[in-house]
């Protein structure tokens, strides 16, 4: 068994999580390696197919490695509520600023290689070079169907932390006593049951196809022929997908990345990585527009629609702010603000439908996902698609494009499909989604008038916890930032809900803005 090595493990702070991280090596580029299912830095090292692996890739690197949230030495989120591949691409970005990374090669292997795909398409910028191993872009198609991941979920939430899962991965490494004991080590200190099954149901929602095309990264793929649990096609398609992407595939049939041949991995990936490479593209990124417009729809007149849009406008810039996000164009009653993942933006979106509501005027939005120039205003066919996405919407509605959805998949949010949009500039009908955000908490059918609720219904307790909603935290952050246990945060939300009347948390957010007023108290 190899030696665990003195490897100082830090932390880097992203949002209200600690995201564990190590830094090994001298080399002149660095390194980012994006784990798959589970990971534990600390068990990492103990394996002897793991170290060498790590070593290897350290000798011609600084390598930065860390354990995604809710895994290994990480901050454990609420299994209920696992975070998006945005929320990780935030992670990601932690991790490197706190090591001093401002641009790195990505390595992502397995359930690590749609989010390094996404984190390549949204950073163009950060990205010196991708690599992805075993990696898909979707997850029913390449790894499991439902059936045999409903069945892998069932012995996972009895036979954890056992090894019972070793079958599904490395099947050549059974008769392994001294690997499988590891592997039930590997299980048991990387995730709990319940966390394990949730991060198996929320992988299989992933769907990246939609961004594969706006990777400006060079990109090395490389794929065991006879991979136990991802199809070798799964890379080809990615290959296809991919511009200029370069495809390795290698015999072996267990599927972790430091089993089988590791030298032979490392080896493929030191000579693509030291090689000389022109730089990417960094001027068309990867975002997420949202379009807002606004309406008089109740004829106010001249001088009450001025005041009424101008405190909009003022409304909208605080809630774009607080959710992550910047204005990046606008003409008459028409905003255009960008956001580096959809799920931001579809938030942004649902607190200012409520804000709208509540000020007494009309909204309508539209979200798309696709490539924009980095520098200056959006143009170009994504923009023009997310203008006809919101004109298409109607009065309060938030319509999205089907990809969307996809690349929002984790986020908690909901969708339901709307038709389809015939677009010009496309070469078939658009599928629409409409969105909807913290939808738990929205009766389907309630008519509710924010602008009426009185803030002196509330207690002080609450007060705190409203304005924490309006500063975009979730109830687990609140729950920390105020010392409580998340149901109290819970119970606090739906009795905020119930004496403003208000129909969502989008809506509280949107009181709690007019209540402080846009430059603060």
């Amino acid at each position: 068994m190899a030696v665990a090595r003195p490897i100082a493990t830090r932390y880097a702070r992203s949002g209200d999580v600690q995201i564990a991280y190590q830094v090994v090596g001298q080399g002149s580029l660095d390194l980012v390696f994006v784990p798959g299912f589970i990971s534990n830095l600390d068990l990492h090292w103990e394996d002897e197919g793991y170290s060498r692996l790590l070593s290897r890739l350290s000798a011609f690197s600084r390598l930065i490695l860390f354990d995604k949230r809710g895994t290994g030495l990480s901050d454990r989120v609420d299994a209920n509520a696992l975070p998006s591949l945005e929320t990780r691409m935030d992670d990601v970005r932690a991790v490197m600023d706190a090591a001093g990374s401002s641009r790195a090669a990505i390595l992502g292997a397995s359930e690590g290689a749609p989010m390094a795909i996404l984190f390549a398409a949204t950073y163009p910028e950060r990205t010196r070079s991708l690599v992805l191993y075993a990696g898909y872009a979707h997850f029913h198609k390449w790894v499991m169907d439902p059936e045999r991941l409903q069945t892998f979920i069932d012995a996972a939430e009895t036979n954890w932390g056992t090894g019972a899962t070793l079958q599904n991965f490395a099947p050549g490494r059974l008769d392994d006593a001294r690997f499988a004991a590891w592997w039930a080590r590997f299980e048991r200190l990387s995730a709990s049951p319940t966390a394990a099954a949730a991060l198996a149901r929320m992988n299989a929602e992933i769907d990246v196809r939609g961004a594969l095309a706006s990777i400006r990264a060079q990109t090395l793929l490389i794929h065991r022929r006879n991979d136990a649990r991802v199809a070798p096609e799964a890379s080809r398609y990615l290959a296809r997908n991919i511009p200029d992407a370069q495809l390795c595939e290698i015999s072996g049939r267990d599927h972790p990345i430091w089993t089988g041949d590791v030298n032979r991995v490392a080896d493929l990936i030191e000579e693509f990585l030291t090689g000389t490479h022109a730089p990417p593209d960094t001027d068309r990124v990867l975002a997420a527009l949202l379009v807002t417009r606004v309406s008089d729809t109740a004829r106010l007149g001249d001088r009450m629609w001025s005041e009424r849009s101008l405190r909009f406008q003022e409304t909208l810039r605080l809630l774009v702010g607080r959710h992550g996000g910047r204005i990046a164009d606008q003409y008459g009653d028409v905003v255009v603000s960008r956001f580096d993942g959809p799920a931001r933006a579809i938030r942004c979106a649902a607190a200012l439908r409520d804000a709208a509501q509540g000020i007494g005027i009309a909204s309508a939005q539209g979200v798309h996902v696709g490539e924009i120039d980095a520098r200056g205003p959006p143009s170009g066919l994504t923009v023009r698609v997310a203008v006809k996405i919101a004109e298409h919407a109607g009065r309060g509605g938030i319509l999205a494009s089907r990809l969307v959805s996809e690349i929002a998949t984790g986020s908690g949010l909901h969708f339901v499909d709307a038709g389809r949009l015939a677009l010009d500039d496309l070469e078939g009908p658009l599928a629409l989604v409409e969105a909807t955000s913290e939808q738990h908490l929205e009766p389907a059918c309630r008519s509710r008038t924010p602008a009426a609720a009185e803030p002196s219904a509330l207690t002080a307790r609450e007060n705190e916890v409203v304005a924490l909603i309006a500063d975009g935290k979730s109830n687990a952050a609140i729950a920390i930032e105020l010392s409580l246990s998340e149901h109290t945060v819970k119970r606090h939300v739906a009795n905020i809900l119930t004496k403003l009347d208000l129909p969502s948390r989008a809506a509280a957010a949107a009181f709690a803005v007019r209540q402080i007023g846009p430059d603060g108290p």
